[in-house]
């Protein structure tokens, strides 16, 4: 087997575009996961907030129907549930700056 100085030359400008294409793609890849992990956080915030207004939908509706069992149907109930339901989501509204404001 004769290899000649070429023949060294060429493989040594394999390993050299082969290692810059692993590095270009390495680091494409740990971006993607990056932006990809943000995602992943910012969906599950977003399912805990559902979550907890959930939640409390919940609790306003388990309220309306003891007060309907209580007191009999009034159209009084219903408009203090629906009071309480947007009066929440108006404060949470104010207490929470939007972030493009910034």
């Amino acid at each position: 087997m004769n290899l000649s100085m070429d023949d060294f030359l060429k493989m040594d400008v394999f390993f050299v575009v082969t290692t810059a294409v692993v590095l270009c793609v390495g680091t494409f890849v740990l971006v993607a996961l990056y932006y990809m992990i943000r995602i992943l956080r910012s969906v599950d915030h977003v399912a805990h907030n559902i979550s907890e207004e959930s939640d409390r939908v919940r609790q306003d509706l388990v309220v309306l129907r003891q007060k309907i069992a209580e007191e009999g149907m009034r159209v009084r109930h219903f408009s203090d549930f629906f009071e309480s339901v947007t009066g929440r989501s108006r404060q949470k509204r104010k207490q929470t700056p939007r972030e493009d404001a910034s």
